[in-house]
């Protein structure tokens, strides 16, 4: 099978492509054919020396990427038979082997792909909505009516955060620039800021949950417009004491999470896609073969929803 190989931490010329052995599913997985792949900065990072990179290091060969969409054509696990259409985040925090034709994966990192979207979809709502999903329903206590802001709202997180904040009753402020005003009121939130001429504090208050992707002085700003007793849920890593104790010296929670494989909420992600009560914004795609080009358009931090590769 063709894969990509990262031959060592450094830039996009480390991302070579080769033929290697099929994987063999294991107990309790699947062979998977790969028909898309999303890509995330924490590809970025890790590709770079960041990241996950000292964690999957002495991996060889190592094949980053976590985010998949494909067919199942072996299958170890009475979850999923030969032909099904399943889509999910493999083995994250750990090696995911993602850039590949093939990819042998735990049957409980996936779930079965909505008929009603594209296999790009479906790779784009994998470690991104996981991430929205995680922070706003497994650790927010999100209500109907609660005011919620999310950061980087046009982003591969924040464009499933704002629609699973609607979901839950939610009203619900995104921040961008403002060329992305319209994707962002377009998805349903309520009001927009333009993080370059609109200052947070004039425009903002009283809100209960924030979903920060950005990190810095994003933390401080979103801990002035917050009511006491609010959440702050920061993802960018090496944030974990940063946005804690921020916030606990002006009597919010804060936290760091980090995302986790889970085939079960996967499921929960498909039955909205279906319903189309959620849905992936795929900005661009690339062939397999440009991998590279991906990481590099990732790397500008202009990304509007996700980045697809095809394979």
């Amino acid at each position: 099978m063709k894969a990509i190989v990262l031959t060592g931490a450094g830039s996009v010329d480390n991302l070579v492509l080769t033929e290697l052995p099929v994987p063999v599913p294991g107990e309790a997985e699947v062979l998977v054919k790969v028909k898309a792949i999303s890509i995330n900065p924490v590809d970025v990072k890790t590709r770079a020396g960041k990241g996950r990179y000292n964690i999957l290091k002495e991996e060889n060969p190592l094949i980053l990427g976590w985010d998949i969409s494909g067919v199942v054509v072996a299958s170890n696990s009475p979850l999923f038979k030969e032909n099904d259409e399943v889509f999910g985040m493999v083995n994250f925090p750990g090696h995911g082997r993602a850039y590949a034709e093939y990819v042998a994966a735990p049957a409980a990192h996936l779930a079965l792909k909505p008929a009603n979207i594209s296999h790009e979809e479906a790779a784009a709502a994998t470690l991104a909505a996981l991430t929205a999903w995680q922070a706003l329903i497994d650790h927010a206590s999100i209500k109907p009516g609660h005011k919620v802001l999310i950061h980087a709202a046009a982003g591969g997180v924040g464009h499933y955060a704002v629609q699973l904040a609607k979901n839950l009753g939610a009203y619900v402020i995104g921040t961008s620039s403002a060329a992305n005003r319209d994707v962002i009121l377009g998805l349903g939130a309520d009001e927009h800021i333009d993080y370059h001429t609109q200052p947070l504090a004039q425009y903002v208050s009283d809100v209960d949950f924030v979903l920060d992707t950005i990190g810095g002085d994003v933390i401080d700003q979103s801990l002035e417009v917050m009511k006491p007793g609010a959440t702050i849920i920061s993802i960018p890593s090496g944030l974990r004491e940063t946005v804690t104790a921020r916030a606990e010296a002006k009597g919010i929670n804060g936290f760091f999470i980090l995302v986790a494989s889970n085939g079960a909420e996967m499921g929960s992600i498909a039955a909205l896609l279906e319903q189309s009560r959620l849905r992936s914004i795929v900005s661009k795609t690339f062939p397999f073969e440009e991998i590279r080009q991906a990481h590099l358009h990732i790397e500008t931090g202009r990304t509007v929803g996700k980045i697809i590769v095809r394979v």
